[in-house]
C-alpha cells in the first residue's frame, strides 16, 4: 500500500493563507516568462522571413553607381564578367516635412517591394512610400505629400527589400527613418520629377555560385568594373548597411532577453527559497515528527519544492500562451519599429517553449533544493526542539550596551532577517540596474545632442565625391589625372570656406568591436576650424575616438583600406577635444602624400554659411548638427517605449521583492509582535519596532547599489555599442537620473510599507501563546 504524505492535503491551504506571496510571484514569473516567450518567438519568425526574403524579393548581390548611364556596349562588357545588372536609378528630393525620400520607379526584376497597406502607384501623381517612414512621419495611405516639385497621393505603404534598415549612406554610423525614406512611383511619376541629381544606381545578380569567398568574388568584379566605367560608388551585398544590419541585429537580443528571464528566476528562486526556510522553521516540530515515524528527507524535500515548481510551470504554460498571442505581435511592433521588414508569418518555437518552460523550472527545482537540501539535513530530535540552527554556536552577537536600547533591538531584527535582507539587497540591484538602463538611455541621447551641437567642426561640412577611380591603387598615374580634375571642378567663392582633405579607412576592429569607417581630415595650416597644430608626422584622434578605442598619445592605431590589403599603422600624437565623431587629423600635405594624393587635392569644405555655389553632383555628404544627431533621433524613436517598459518592469520587480521579503520578515516576527501587543505597545510602536529597520536598510541599499549599478551598466553600455554599431557617445550620466531612481524607489516602497503596516494590524494578540514552550 502506497503511503500518502499527510503534508500533501495542506497545499492548498497554504495558497490560502500566503496568497497574497503566492499570487505576485506568479504574477512576476508569467508576464516575465510572456514577455520573453512572445519576444523569442517574434524574434525567430522575423528572422525567418528575413532570410526568406533574400530569394523571395530577389535581393541583390550588390550595386554599384556611375556618372551617367551605361551604355550597351559596357552593358555587355559587364555581363561577360558573370553578372547581370537592373538599373535602379534614383533620386533624392526634400519634402514639405522636412524629410528626405529616396525615390525609385517600381521594381519588377530585383530588390522587389512588399505591399504593406495600399497598392502599387498607377499614375504620375501617387506614391508608394515606406511603412516606417510613414509611422513615424504620421502619414497614412490616401494622405498627400508635397515635395519633388508636385503634389503625391500615397497610395500605399510598403517595405523595400533591400532598405529594411534607412541608411542614407552606407558610411553613415546610425540609420534615419525619421528624416529619411525610400518611395517607389510609376514609370510616368518618375519621369515627371526634375530631379536636381539622378543617381545612375545599378544592382548586380552573379549568374552562378562561385567557390571563391564572398569578398574575393566582390574585390575581382570591382577591379573589372572600374576598367570598364568610373565607377562613383560600389557596394557589394555583404557590406550594405541598409540590408545587412537588420539581421545582424536581430539575432543579438536573444541572448539578452534569456539571460534576464533567467536572472529574474533566480530572484524567484531565492524568493521561494526563504520563505520555505521559514515555513520550516514554523513546521518543525510537525516535519520532526514525520522524520520520526519514518519519512526520509527526499520525501520532505519533495514536498516543499512541489509547491514553487507547480507554480513556475503554470507560470510557463500561461506566459507562453500570452507570448503567443499577445506578446508576440507587442515583441514583433517593437522591430517593426527599428526596421522597415515585410510582413511576418508567425513560426512555432521549440527552442523558444524549452527556454521558457523547462529551463525555468530547473533552475526553480535547482535553488529551492539547494535550501531545502541545506535546512533538512538536521535530525529530527532537533527538529522536534526547533533548533534549527546550522552553526554550532547559537550564541548571540555581542551588542555594546552603550547603545540605546532601540538601536540594539533594531539590530536583532536584522541578524535575525539576514538571509532575507541578502536577497533584498540582490533583487534591489537587479531592480536599480533595469531602472537606471531605462532611465540613463534618454538622459544620454538628450546629453548627447547637447554635446554635438556645442562640438561642430563647423556647421556645415561638404564631403566632396571621389570616384573609385581616383583611389584605384592599380591604375596610379589616371589617379592623380583624375584628381587633377577633380580638385579643379570643386572650387567655391563661398566667403569663410577652407578646404580639408579626408581619406576614409576602415578600422582593424579589436575583438569585440564592430568594424566602422574612420574619416581621416587633412587640416590646412593656421585653419580656423581645427585649433590643433598639426605638423608633418602628426596623427591626432579625436577625444571621442579616444575615448572609444582607449587611445593615449604614442598608442599605435591600426587602420587599413576598405577594399584593398593594405594596413597602415599610426601613432597618435595627440588628442583633441572633439565629441562629434570618431575621426582623426593630419597635416593636410601629409595626408595627401601619405595616400598618394596630389599636393594641392582636397576632399571638402569647412563653413560656417551654406555654400550654395558647388556642383551637387560632386557633393557626397553634408555633414551637419541634423546628420550628427541622427544616431539620437533614431535610438529615441526605437528604443523609446521599450525604455518606458523596462522602467514600469523594474518597478514591478522592486514592489514585489519589497513586499515579499518584508513579509517573511514579519512573519518570521510574529510571536513577538504579538508579546508586544499584550505588553501594550500600539501598532504604531511595534511598527516602528520593526518596519523601521527595513526601511533603513531599504534605503541605504537603494543609494548604496547606485553606484555600483552605474560601474557596470556604464561597461556594459560600453561592450554593448562596440560591438553592436558605429560610432561612439560618450557615457555620461546626469545626477537627474540617480535622484528619479532613488524617487521611485522610495515612493515604491512606501506604498509596500502601508500594506506591511496592515499586516502588522492583523496580528492577533493569541499569537504569542502558540507554540510557547
Amino acid at each position: 500500500m502506497v503511503r500518502k504524505n499527510p503534508l500533501n492535503r495542506r497545499f492548498l491551504r497554504q495558497l490560502k493563507n500566503d496568497a497574497g506571496k503566492y499570487l505576485t510571484i506568479f504574477l512576476l514569473l508569467t508576464l516575465s516568462i510572456s514577455f520573453v516567450s512572445g519576444f523569442l518567438v517574434a524574434d525567430n519568425s522575423m528572422i525567418i522571413t528575413y532570410d526568406e526574403s533574400f530569394e523571395k524579393y530577389n535581393i541583390e548581390d550588390g550595386h554599384f553607381r556611375v556618372s551617367s548611364r551605361l551604355n550597351r556596349g559596357q552593358e555587355k562588357r559587364i555581363q561577360a564578367q558573370g553578372v547581370s545588372i537592373f538599373e535602379l536609378f534614383y533620386g533624392d528630393e526634400a519634402f514639405d516635412n522636412g524629410s528626405t525620400l529616396r525615390i525609385f520607379v517600381n521594381r519588377e526584376a530585383v530588390n522587389l517591394v512588399c505591399v504593406m497597406d495600399g497598392r502599387f502607384p498607377e499614375t504620375a501623381d501617387e506614391i508608394m512610400i515606406d511603412r516606417m517612414y510613414a509611422d513615424n512621419n504620421h502619414i497614412r495611405t490616401g494622405d498627400t505629400m508635397q515635395g519633388a516639385g508636385k503634389t503625391w497621393k500615397v497610395c500605399g505603404l510598403a517595405a523595400l527589400s533591400d532598405y529594411s534598415t534607412m541608411f542614407e549612406s552606407n558610411s553613415d554610423s546610425m540609420f534615419d527613418a525619421v528624416r529619411f525614406g525610400v518611395a517607389v512611383v510609376s514609370k510616368e511619376g518618375f519621369a515627371s520629377i526634375p530631379f536636381a541629381s539622378m543617381q545612375y544606381c545599378y544592382a548586380w545578380k552573379y549568374q552562378s555560385e562561385s567557390s571563391e569567398s564572398e569578398q574575393d568574388r566582390a574585390e575581382t568584379l570591382m577591379e573589372k568594373l572600374n576598367e570598364i566605367t568610373e565607377l562613383r560608388d560600389y557596394v557589394p551585398r555583404y557590406l550594405n548597411q541598409a540590408i545587412m544590419f537588420t539581421g545582424d541585429d536581430m539575432g543579438s537580443d536573444k541572448v539578452m532577453m534569456e539571460v534576464l528571464l533567467y536572472i529574474i528566476i533566480v530572484i524567484c528562486a531565492f524568493v521561494f527559497g526563504v520563505t520555505i526556510s521559514d515555513t520550516i522553521n514554523k513546521e518543525s516540530a510537525v516535519i520532526g515528527t514525520l522524520r520520526a515515524q519514518g519519512y526520509t528527507r527526499s520525501e520532505i524535500i519533495i514536498h516543499y519544492m512541489t509547491l514553487p515548481v507547480v507554480i513556475t510551470l503554470i507560470s510557463a504554460a500561461i506566459g507562453n500562451l500570452l507570448g503567443y498571442t499577445l506578446m508576440k505581435d507587442f515583441c514583433a511592433s517593437m522591430y517593426y519599429d527599428s526596421y522597415s521588414l515585410p510582413t511576418y508569418i508567425t513560426k512555432y518555437n521549440p527552442e523558444a517553449l524549452f527556454r521558457t518552460t523547462v529551463i525555468p523550472c530547473l533552475i526553480m527545482a535547482a535553488v529551492t533544493w539547494f535550501f531545502l537540501h541545506r535546512k533538512l539535513k538536521l535530525s529530527p530530535l532537533r527538529f522536534l526542539r526547533r533548533d534549527l540552527s546550522l552553526r554550532r554556536s547559537r550564541r548571540a552577537v555581542y551588542l555594546p550596551h552603550s547603545l540605546p536600547f532601540l538601536r540594539r533591538f533594531h539590530l536583532r531584527v536584522m541578524f535575525r532577517s539576514l538571509s532575507s535582507y541578502a536577497i533584498l539587497a540582490a533583487g534591489i540591484f537587479f531592480a536599480n540596474f533595469l531602472l537606471m538602463f531605462g532611465l540613463a538611455l534618454p538622459a544620454l541621447m538628450t546629453h548627447y545632442q547637447q554635446v554635438i551641437a556645442d562640438n561642430l567642426l563647423g556647421r556645415y561640412q561638404y564631403i566632396l565625391t571621389l570616384p573609385v577611380n581616383v583611389m584605384d591603387e592599380n591604375h596610379k598615374f589616371e589617379s592623380l589625372a583624375n584628381m587633377a580634375m577633380f580638385a579643379q571642378k570643386m572650387e567655391t567663392d563661398q566667403e569663410g570656406a577652407e578646404k580639408f582633405s579626408a581619406w576614409q579607412l576602415k578600422t582593424c576592429a579589436p575583438s569585440g568591436y564592430r568594424e566602422e569607417d574612420i574619416l581621416i581630415y587633412g587640416i590646412e595650416p593656421d585653419s580656423a576650424y581645427i585649433t590643433a597644430s598639426l605638423q608633418e608626422g602628426d596623427f591626432v584622434v579625436s577625444s571621442l575616438c579616444a575615448d572609444k578605442y582607449g587611445l593615449h598619445e604614442g598608442d599605435t592605431f591600426r587602420l587599413h583600406e576598405a577594399y584593398e590589403d593594405k594596413e597602415y599603422e599610426f601613432t597618435v600624437t595627440g588628442i583633441y577635444d572633439y565629441l562629434g565623431a570618431v575621426t582623426a587629423f593630419m597635416n593636410q600635405k601629409d595626408l595627401n602624400r601619405t595616400f598618394g594624393l596630389s599636393e594641392s587635392a582636397f576632399s571638402g569644405y569647412f563653413s560656417d554659411q551654406e555654400i550654395t555655389d558647388l556642383d551637387q553632383e560632386c557633393i557626397s555628404t553634408v555633414i551637419d548638427e541634423e546628420s550628427l544627431t541622427k544616431i539620437t533621433r533614431q535610438l529615441m524613436v526605437s528604443m523609446g517605449s521599450l525604455m518606458y517598459l523596462v522602467d514600469a518592469f523594474s518597478v514591478i520587480i522592486f514592489v514585489v521583492l519589497i513586499y515579499i521579503l518584508s513579509r517573511v520578515i514579519i512573519e518570521k516576527n510574529r510571536q513577538p509582535i504579538a508579546m508586544l501587543k499584550i505588553l501594550g505597545c500600539t501598532d504604531s510602536e511595534v511598527r516602528r519596532l520593526y518596519l523601521r529597520t527595513t526601511t533603513v536598510i531599504t534605503l541605504f541599499l537603494m543609494a548604496a547599489t547606485i553606484p555600483l549599478v552605474y560601474f557596470l551598466l556604464v561597461r556594459l553600455c560600453r561592450v554593448m555599442i562596440a560591438a553592436m554599431m558605429s560610432g561612439w557617445m560618450p557615457m555620461k550620466i546626469t545626477p537627474e537620473v540617480f535622484i528619479k531612481m532613488f524617487a521611485l524607489g522610495a515612493a515604491s516602497y512606501a506604498a509596500v510599507a502601508v500594506l506591511e503596516y496592515r499586516k502588522i494590524r492583523n496580528i492577533p494578540k493569541d499569537e504569542a501563546l502558540k507554540n510557547a514552550e
